[in-house]
């Protein structure tokens, strides 16, 4: 890779995160760590309001901007298969919107690039997801972004059925089911919840803060532990 191309991802790359590591930075441009912080050096010296410090972290300076991004044919036709799986596993309202989001992007590649992008040959069937598991994932991931509390019905692999009250905390998909990933109030534990097997589901008034033990992050560190 040139380096002026190099330098152009390097930018790139940190106006698309809120923080990026030299390492991560490091790893996606595959190239040494000192090579990160001599770049970064290099483009502030040219004016580019990166701000941070090595052993910290990166983030581009507000008012910054570039030219309109123009994606290769790859890139583009990744974008189309993304919406595509989308338009089948994700909810309602992220699927228009992402929908809407490619169409925006192909409206402005050259006709040659969009041609070959849209007709990739990559589907997703239209019945992926029950109807019912598609609105009730729309639910569950505005309460989770809301954070509200929620009250459940949920029916386990045996059939076993109980009443719950949990914290809503990220939605998980496994490739065939989504799962909803929650503190639950009623057990005092994290649990997981399969979407398909929430017989009802309603928002309660109240919301949640995090408290130490009961977050995502901790159901991940706890998940891990047990893997």
């Amino acid at each position: 890779m040139r380096r002026a191309d190099r330098l152009f991802q390097l930018v790139q790359l940190i106006r698309g995160r809120r923080l990026s590591t030299a390492a991560f930075l490091a790893q996606r441009l595959e190239v040494s760590e000192r090579t990160v912080y001599r770049d970064v050096a290099d483009l502030q010296h040219q004016g580019v309001p990166i701000e941070g410090e090595a052993g910290v972290g990166y983030r581009l300076g507000a008012g910054f901007d570039l030219p309109p991004l123009m994606f290769s044919e790859d890139e583009a036709k990744a974008l189309v298969a993304a919406a595509r799986l989308a338009q089948a596993w994700l909810d309602p309202a992220l699927a228009r919107e992402a929908e809407q989001a490619l169409g925006k992007i192909l409206s402005v590649l050259p006709a040659a690039t969009r041609a070959a992008a849209e007709s990739v040959a990559l589907y997703a069937p239209a019945f992926a997801l029950e109807p019912i598991t598609q609105q009730r994932l729309q639910t569950l991931r505005e309460a989770v972004q809301a954070r509200r509390r929620l009250s459940i019905r949920y029916r386990d692999a045996a059939d076993q059925r109980s009443q719950r009250s949990v914290r809503p905390l990220g939605c998980f998909f496994w490739g065939k089911v989504w799962t909803l990933a929650a503190w639950c109030e009623t057990r005092q534990a994290f649990r997981s919840f399969r979407v398909d097997r929430i017989d009802e589901l309603a928002l309660q008034e109240t919301t949640f803060r995090d408290e130490g033990g009961k977050t995502l992050a901790d159901f991940l560190r706890q998940a891990g532990a047990s893997a």
